[in-house]
């Protein structure tokens, strides 16, 4: 296994930040070099300046991935669980890595994302305080062609691990 970009997309709250730390840590054990690059971290410190357009979200979703493609050619493996709401900006991606891109989608229901909402956005768009959420009132584009499809609201994260583990491979 050389250097790779596994691109972890989906619904916020899908689950992509936690399969993403948890291989991360796999890797690791193997001695394997990983970079976890965050969506909402890299938001906050590479990409402050954007905000939510289509636009926005497809620059932040190119930043990402041109970071990425530079790891990847020096033989880390770029674990980048990103909403990345749009088909196309992931395909320039894709385009970018070439041959060590591997899409993941992580296609947990709505409804069961809704449920953890892990940083609140589902409550604020119900109670009016946000727009443009992903998947509710804004677009989200599933991958056509994902390397990987987990749905983790029926499997473990040690199972939905393995499943892009061998995707990897």
């Amino acid at each position: 296994m050389s250097g790779a970009v596994v691109w972890l997309t989906g619904l916020p709250s899908a689950g992509k930040s936690t399969i993403a730390a948890a291989l991360a840590r796999r890797l690791g054990s193997e001695s394997r070099p990983v970079e976890v690059l965050d969506g909402d971290v890299v938001r906050a410190e590479l990409c402050a300046d954007l905000g939510y357009s289509r636009a926005d979200r497809n620059e932040n979703v190119r930043r990402i991935g041109y970071v990425a493609a530079l790891l990847a050619r020096h033989g880390v493996v770029a674990v980048c669980p990103v909403v990345s709401p749009y088909r196309a900006a992931r395909d320039d991606v894709r385009e970018r890595v070439g041959e060590g891109f591997v899409e993941v989608y992580v296609s947990t229901p709505l409804e069961v994302c809704a449920e953890r909402d892990v940083k609140g956005l589902y409550a604020k768009q119900r109670a009016g305080e946000i727009t443009g959420l992903t998947g509710v009132d804004d677009p989200y584009e599933p991958p056509l062609r994902p390397e990987a499809v987990v749905d983790t609201h029926d499997r473990s994260i040690e199972e939905s691990v393995e499943q892009v583990w061998q995707a990897l491979s």
